[in-house]
């Protein structure tokens, strides 16, 4: 496949040559100053989320991408707006996170491995701050850390178990101060979090200086700024700031810029892909992470907030495979026909649907179609759908690319046009001065479907710490199991009469908000017994296979 050249990629999109700056042949980065060029233009935004998958996963970056192809051939300037891959998914369960089949971004090996080093700059500013905390604990200055309430931890990009809970400074006196430490993964990191939702170099900075690193001896929090740390860390993510140009399988553009996880961290990507998109195209197609009761939630709860940016509506990604997986089917058998199963299933779908009203936004359900799908159980669907006033368009995009995204194409300007005279104004679950308790409740309620919350001990201790540290009015960021409503993964449906627990309350005071951690969700990911790594092959000629399922 010959790919366009990337300057006339951004062409397309109304950017200039000298705001494109080639990384490579067929990436580009693209400069913060194209953001104030094009004179307030506001394109419509829509968000691409979905219904709790399968482990496997449903499809919904391939929709994304599909979605953008079909607009494009219906003659609208449209971008995706996505999320970069962390190196963990693609070693680990899931593989690349670049689409698949006809609906891709390109080039796929490229985005799903090193790309343009943004992953690595947000890994290695991150440990800078480690490695200047610990510095402080060393030397007692610039200011003095207690070397027992460090709050700091360490990034790698690749799912690593035994780097969850580690010692660090052994080897005598010479070497350090011996403590316990721990590592998350590089998407769950908080500077990852800041990148996304940053605006410019300047709040970059401010946000980084925020970052509560620690405590000192009489107990006061120490922040990265206390340490010198924030313009260091900005001079390693100046670079990574500008979003990723790149194009889909078809030619059009995509931005792919930041890649906080969607299950542990706020799942959405950067702020200023965003708003580049919304600057140069008629359209603009991003996604949150996994389904609405996660990524779409932080997207408007927190993102959105943010930013004053709101979709003009959702496109809902399901399949008949995970509706009847939420029916009761074994994930072995979930291809074959099942209208029973599919039936039930249906319930889980019309809880995502009732969260999609919460916010006061119009759906459509787009369905990824699978090969063995089933003519009477796709109109099932669609009857289904139209009883509750959501259209439904089937996909073919990743067999077809473009040509079978029409059918979601037009549902999607449909509804789009529907919105232009009196466009959703922004609704939220909460207000931010509620307690952190009522802001959990309200997501867990409303969204989950959860009776109530119960806060551990530990979790109690934890929201002490963040009053006492003025995060209490910050939105809150869930990490949960993607595979359930629930807190429980093994609770598929539309689980009820549940209680969901918070075990543990972390302060992102930089990137704004505070993360309530759930069930066992950990951020520090494992590889799997057969991880993906194990299928990937490098050819002669140097390219690359294996990195996405079903290569």
């Amino acid at each position: 496949m010959k790919l366009r050249p990337i300057a006339e990629v951004g062409a397309e999109l109304g950017l200039s040559p000298d705001d494109v700056h080639p990384w490579g042949t067929n990436r580009a980065k693209v400069s913060l100053g194209a953001l104030g060029k094009q004179g307030g233009r506001q394109g419509r935004l829509v968000l691409v989320s979905a219904i709790n998958p399968t482990p496997p996963g449903e499809g919904k970056t391939t929709m994304s991408v599909a979605l953008a192809m079909g607009l494009r051939r219906r003659g609208r300037r449209a971008v995706a707006a996505l999320r970069e891959p962390s190196l963990g998914p693609v070693f680990g369960v899931k593989g690349g996170g670049t689409g698949g089949g006809q609906a891709s971004l390109e080039p796929a090996a490229d985005i799903n491995l090193h790309f343009t080093g943004d992953l690595h700059a947000i890994t290695s500013a991150n440990n800078l701050l480690a490695a200047l905390v610990d510095n402080a604990v060393y030397y007692g200055q610039p200011v003095a850390i207690d070397s027992t309430r460090v709050r700091w931890r360490r990034a790698l990009d690749m799912n690593d178990r035994f780097l969850r809970n580690v010692i660090v400074g052994l080897g005598g006196k010479a070497h350090g101060v011996p403590r316990e430490g721990a590592f998350d993964i590089t998407a769950a990191s908080e500077v990852m979090a800041i990148l996304a939702l940053a605006e410019n170099l300047q709040d970059l900075e401010e946000r980084l200086g925020r970052v509560v690193v620690g405590h000192a001896p009489d107990g006061k929090p120490v922040r990265a700024r206390d340490v010198d740390a924030a313009a260091a860390m900005v001079a390693l993510l100046k670079d990574a700031l500008m979003p990723n140009l790149v194009q889909t399988r078809e030619g059009g553009p995509a931005l792919v810029h930041a890649g906080p996880f969607g299950n542990i961290a706020h799942g959405c990507s950067s702020v200023v892909g965003t708003r580049m998109g919304l600057a140069y195209a008629d359209e603009v197609v991003t996604e949150a992470g996994f389904g609405f009761d996660l990524g779409a939630e932080k997207f408007l709860d927190i993102k959105c907030r943010s930013t004053g940016l709101w979709p003009r509506g959702v496109v809902l990604v399901a399949t008949l495979r995970a509706l009847k997986y939420h029916g009761g089917t074994p994930l072995a058998r979930v291809a074959e026909p099942d209208g029973a199963a599919l039936a039930r299933g249906f319930d889980h779908l019309d809880k995502h649907l009732e969260s999609v009203r919460a916010f006061g936004l119009p759906a459509v359900i787009c369905v990824n179609r699978f090969p063995q799908d089933t003519q009477e159980e796709l109109d099932a669907l669609r009857a289904f759908g139209r009883e509750r006033g959501v259209e439904m368009a089937v996909c073919d995009g990743f067999t077809r690319g473009g040509e079978g995204s029409l059918e979601l194409a037009d549902r999607v300007l449909a509804m789009l046009d529907g919105t232009d005279a009196s466009p959703p104004r922004p609704r939220f679950l909460y207000d931010v001065k509620q307690s952190p308790e009522e802001k959990v409740r309200a997501i867990a309620r409303t969204v989950y479907g959860a009776d109530d919350v119960a806060f551990t001990a530990s979790a109690r201790k934890d929201l002490e710490t963040v009053r006492e540290l003025g995060g209490a009015e910050l939105p809150v960021c869930m990490a949960k199991t993607h595979l359930s409503l629930s807190d429980d993964a093994t609770k598929q449906g539309r689980p009820r009469g549940f209680t969901l627990t918070v075990r543990e309350v972390r302060l992102s005071a930089g990137a704004g908000f505070m993360v309530a951690l759930t069930g066992d969700i950990l951020t520090m990911p494992g590889l799997p017994r057969e991880p993906a790594a194990r299928r990937i092959t490098v050819h002669e000629n140097g390219r690359i296979t294996g990195l996405m399922q079903g290569e």
